[in-house]
């Protein structure tokens, strides 16, 4: 008598995650639009013209165009956790990890994970101005990014690997300004050189990489 139940569960699971591959394949494509065509022209429309699926099956996943915004950017949170926080988190707090981080930071452009570079350089220069609900989660991984950076550079100096002079808010917007500019460059032109620049300036920032 119980059979149809304990059988309806696997198939509920299954349909559960084969709608979750759906959605992050979408928001996948959605992330990458973005950084071409800017998040604003990011539409139910144009995506679904973009992937090749209807209107209506979008809408099944997104009620509006803002939700499918910051639906796409918490998706390009998880890829960009991926690509460059969790191998920068596999070494050890101060100077190694602040190199990491940046070294990650500029593979991820030379590998284009994006096509239009950083996806969250991007969108925050796009919505700067624009004040509402995207781009304060815009501002929030900002926020966590630098966040990162700098809790990096405060145990480096806490280790002696780095000077305690400039503090650590003056050395990561430094740092930041390189990779921003990193970011900038390699969009524009798609030379690797540019972001061996960045590298340059990161050494005359904080010494050469440790091993």
């Amino acid at each position: 008598m119980n059979q149809p139940t304990i059988t309806a569960a696997p198939a509920q699971r299954r349909q559960r995650a084969d709608g979750r591959r759906s959605r992050d394949a979408i928001l996948d494509n959605a992330a990458r639009l973005a950084t071409v065509e800017g998040l604003e022209g990011l539409s139910i429309a144009r995506l679904a013209e973009h992937t090749g699926m209807s209107k209506s099956g979008l809408y099944a996943h997104f009620t509006s165009k803002e939700e499918l915004q910051l639906a796409t950017i918490e998706r390009a949170q998880e890829i960009f956790e991926t690509e460059v926080l969790r191998p920068a988190r596999t070494k050890p707090d101060g100077l190694r990890r602040l190199w990491a981080l940046s070294d990650e930071f500029l593979s991820h452009l030379e590998r284009n994970v994006f096509p239009g570079g950083c996806f969250f350089a991007a969108v925050g220069a796009e919505f700067d101005t624009h004040p509402g609900r995207v781009k304060e989660r815009i501002g929030v991984f900002i926020e966590e990014w630098v966040g990162e950076l700098m809790a990096a550079a405060a145990a480096a100096q806490r280790a002696g690997e780095l000077p305690p002079d400039p503090d650590p808010e003056q050395l990561i917007y430094e740092v930041d300004a390189l990779l921003l500019m990193a970011h900038a460059a390699y969009t524009m032109y798609g030379d690797a050189a540019l972001l061996e620049r960045a590298r340059v300036g990161l050494a005359r920032l904080l010494g050469p990489r440790p091993e």
